[in-house]
């Protein structure tokens, strides 16, 4: 059995909130959780995420390890 009194109180109901609006309901240690970032509104989740190539290291690579099809390129 735990101790009794050393453990802190437990809410099976704590609301998650982003930007003010709750996003889902969880178990914690605190009644109200506020984050930033949820998989609701990140770039990698939505579908929104972008790769930024600079200086085409990303087409270099694919080059260097045969990645690409070197045939359809002029």
């Amino acid at each position: 059995m735990a101790k009794p009194g050393i453990h802190p109180e437990w809410y099976p109901e704590a609301q998650v909130k982003c930007n003010g609006e709750v996003v889902m309901t969880v178990g914690s240690t605190r009644p109200e959780l506020n984050v930033d970032i949820w998989s609701g509104n990140h770039p990698f989740y939505t579908g929104t995420q972008k790769i930024i190539d600079t200086e085409g290291r990303v087409e270099r690579f694919l080059r260097k390890y045969g990645m690409t099809d070197t045939s359809a390129q002029s």
